[in-house]
């Protein structure tokens, strides 16, 4: 599976953004695709995923209530909507599949290239 993230930017905090995973392959062999980030002197980590059998979602307590991951099976996108985002979420973001909550360095995992995220008044 071929993965190509887009949307990043720079937003001021309490702004919204959306990304966009457009991906190619068979996207239905992983139970779950989404998004890592990885802050300036941070470890990369799992943001949110979704379930490619029935769009199930699952988010980082960090991000819950402020972000909404969701999948257009027809276009075979997902997106990742950022509302009230915070200077913490600054980082680069990677659409992945497969996609979990944490994220192993020893596994292999299809990632999309990064897209800059960056909040900041």
């Amino acid at each position: 599976v071929q993965l190509q993230a887009s949307g990043g930017g720079l937003v001021h905090p309490g702004g919204s953004l959306r990304l966009s995973c457009a991906a190619s392959g068979r996207v239905s062999d992983y139970y779950a695709i989404g998004w890592f980030r990885q802050a300036p002197g941070k470890e990369r980590e799992g943001v949110s995923c979704i379930t490619t059998v029935d769009d199930t979602p699952s988010y980082v307590d960090s991000v819950k209530g402020r972000f909404a991951i969701s999948r257009d099976n027809v276009n075979n996108t997902v997106y990742l909507q950022m509302t009230n985002l915070k200077p913490e979420d600054t980082a680069v973001y990677y659409c992945t599949a497969p996609c979990g909550l944490k994220y192993y360095p020893g596994a292999t995992y299809h990632l999309s290239q990064e897209t800059l995220v960056t909040v900041s008044s």
